[in-house]
């Protein structure tokens, strides 16, 4: 991916943008963070996705994510009122000429407002219906409300994540709203469209982000079967509990990160922590990790997190500096990378994976609800139908 993007900025006048999803068409009801995110990843991926927001903007009435902030780039906007007929009419005349709808509605909802799965299809046989819930479909919490930290819990993710003898640590919303959900959302919806090239029908996808974390701790359930598992939480290998798999404080209050597994890279950790020559216990030996994570803690407290950086720089040991989400563009890798783009303004992450023939471009903005709305007119105008 360019930093800059193709001429225009890789977006067509009809909307869509360069990448393998160019001329994919999505329509997105407009809802919080997963749905979104998920519909982001579609359009930075090349799709054409129209958000249809409600009169007034997409978070009208409730809890809106950052206006213009990454999630809402790459997007067109038309305002409908879907509680009225003539806003569902509307609707239905995009899903005629679309690929794929998303909606994040409780179980019940989309079809109440007639513009369920079955109406849509009914118009459109070949539509990807995407349905974005914490709960799923069905089951005895479908219609309970809930938050990322509710889904990570019943789906076993969240018990397993914080420090020995304290309580469990939600790490952001990122295993449900983002990776068990929208990223999800979007493989779902990507799986579907290339079924339908075999089929020629579409179909409903049921994304539901505790269905999602659950399959985010398959590795776990691995250790776990094979006895490799064995301590409570904070207490294993790679939850913290292994002195060469943590992070430690340094001389200005920053932190490295330390994830030597294997010999070769634990051998370099002691090497450039000055400690190759010290009689220390056995890599792993657990009964030794106190006193090692002593040393550990020791060691990376008498010098600046930079400093540290600076030392093990030539060293492949597996050890990098913790960055704040406001420093991780200037990160000489990532600027090499263009790990982060900018847009409208505000750094953020650029599109991701990358593609040799059908490289994605920089995003365009996100859209403003009351200056860049569009007749649904224009969009069906800019959708020909399909032969």
């Amino acid at each position: 991916m360019s930093p800059a993007g193709p001429p225009g900025g890789g977006f067509s006048a009809a909307g869509g943008g360069t990448g393998p999803l160019a001329g994919v068409r999505v329509i997105e009801l407009a809802s919080l963070a997963p749905a979104p995110f998920g519909c982001m990843v579609l359009a930075d991926l090349g799709a054409d996705v129209v958000r249809v927001d409600r009169p007034g903007g997409p978070g009208a009435g409730r809890l809106a994510a950052p206006p213009g902030g990454p999630l809402q780039r790459g997007r067109r906007v038309v305002a409908l009122d879907l509680k009225s007929p003539a806003g569902v009419a509307d609707l239905l005349r995009l899903v005629e000429r679309a690929d794929v709808l998303v909606e994040a509605y409780r179980p019940g909802v989309a079809e109440r407002l007639g513009i369920g799965p079955q109406t849509c299809r009914e118009r459109n046989p070949r539509l990807v219906y995407a349905r974005m819930t914490g709960w799923g479909q069905d089951g005895p919490l479908a219609e309970r409300a809930g938050h990322d930290i509710d889904y990570i819990a019943v789906a076993g993710a969240l018990e397993p994540l914080g420090r020995a003898g304290e309580r469990p640590h939600a790490p952001l919303n990122l295993i449900g709203d983002f990776a068990g959900g929208g990223m999800l959302l979007a493989v779902g919806v990507l799986a579907a469209l290339l079924e339908r090239e075999r089929s020629g029908v579409g179909q409903v996808v049921d994304a539901a982000m505790v269905d999602g974390s659950a399959l985010l701790t398959s590795f776990l359930h691995g250790m776990l079967g094979a006895g490799l598992w064995p301590a409570p939480r904070g207490g294993n290998l790679l939850d913290g509990g292994a002195p060469f798999y943590d992070t430690y404080r340094t001389a200005d209050d920053g932190f490295m990160a330390v994830g030597a597994l294997e010999p070769v890279f634990y051998a370099a950790l002691l090497a450039g922590l000055g400690l190759a020559d010290e009689d220390l216990p056995a890599q792993y030996d657990p009964g030794g990790w106190p006193r090692l994570r002593r040393r550990f803690t020791e060691r990376f407290a008498q010098r600046t997190r930079d400093e540290w950086t600076e030392v093990f720089a030539g060293l492949d040991a597996c050890v990098a500096p913790v960055l704040a989400p406001t420093e991780a563009h200037r990160h000489p890798h990532n600027a090499a990378r263009d790990t982060f783009v900018t847009v409208g303004g505000e750094v953020q992450p650029a599109p991701a994976p990358r593609f040799g023939r059908t490289p994605t471009s920089v995003p365009r903005p996100a859209p403003d609800p009351d200056r860049d709305p569009l007749d649904v007119a224009t969009v069906v105008e800019g959708w020909p139908a399909r032969s």
